[in-house]
């Protein structure tokens, strides 16, 4: 039994059936839902184009430091209001992808500080190639998406979920657990792992697009289907970066 299975909290299930409630004439399509991610791109380009802006006529990255904070606390609230509401992702969906753009903007500029512009060059080309070679992988059947697939992919985000969270709680006690941050062959390691696993939850999001157009989602989905795909991005962009600034410190 195909069930709508993702790593990805934006695209589950639970999510699906709700949507289901509002069914109309017009239903989502995977060409739809593609148009409207490009344009959630164009929108975190906007606002991420903003505040490398700000650095850049500053040179110093505490300049960016409130936007980023603005920028990131709200597109996380934002994207709650999206997953618990997701008849509002026509609207919050836009909104939520401007302020991740200025939260990326900012956390690029921090970066480019430390180890140069170049980073976040590359950083950006390596997230669309990755992007691309999956949408292609996907659309030609190189890689099925089956309910083992969908199992494992599950399995490893939720231990990385749960390796960051426990990170994040030692933190507080000045316990750092090394491979994370390190830039020794551990952490580039651990960054190439996260890295595929996310690459792997593009497929997921894309399967379930397609399935939920299968099923005569309503229209509104595709502005959420997109949103999914952006969480995954975002998330891929910023592991880019952590693990080009540990090939630079290595």
């Amino acid at each position: 039994m195909n069930t709508f299975k993702s790593s990805n909290p934006a695209l589950s299930q639970r999510v699906f059936d709700r949507s289901r409630q509002y069914a109309s004439s017009e239903v989502m399509t995977y060409k739809g839902t593609m148009n409207k991610t490009m344009l959630l791109l164009a929108l975190v380009f906007l606002g991420a184009a903003y505040t490398w802006r700000v650095y850049f006529e500053s040179l110093t990255p505490q300049s960016v430091y409130t936007w980023m904070l603005v920028g990131g606390i709200g597109g996380f609230i934002t994207s709650l209001v999206v997953i618990f509401a997701p008849k509002t992702s026509p609207y919050t969906a836009p909104i939520y992808s401007a302020l991740e753009g200025i939260f990326l903007g900012g956390l690029s500029a921090f970066f480019a500080a430390s180890y140069g512009a170049g980073i976040v060059i590359q950083a950006v080309g390596l997230t669309f190639a990755t992007f691309f070679l999956m949408l292609l992988a996907f659309r030609t059947g190189v890689i099925k998406v089956t309910n083992r697939f969908r199992r494992v992919v599950l399995a490893a985000t939720g231990a990385i979920a749960l390796t960051y969270l426990v990170s994040l709680i030692l933190s507080f006690f000045n316990i750092n657990i090394g491979f994370i941050y390190s830039g020794g062959t551990f952490g580039i390691v651990f960054s190439l792992i996260v890295i595929a696993v996310a690459a792997l939850n593009i497929l997921m999001d894309l399967d379930f697009i397609e399935r939920s157009t299968a099923m005569g989602a309503p229209k509104f989905m595709e502005w959420y289907g997109a949103f999914g795909l952006m969480v995954t991005l975002v998330w891929l962009y910023i592991e880019f970066l952590r693990l080009l600034a540990r090939v630079s410190r290595k």
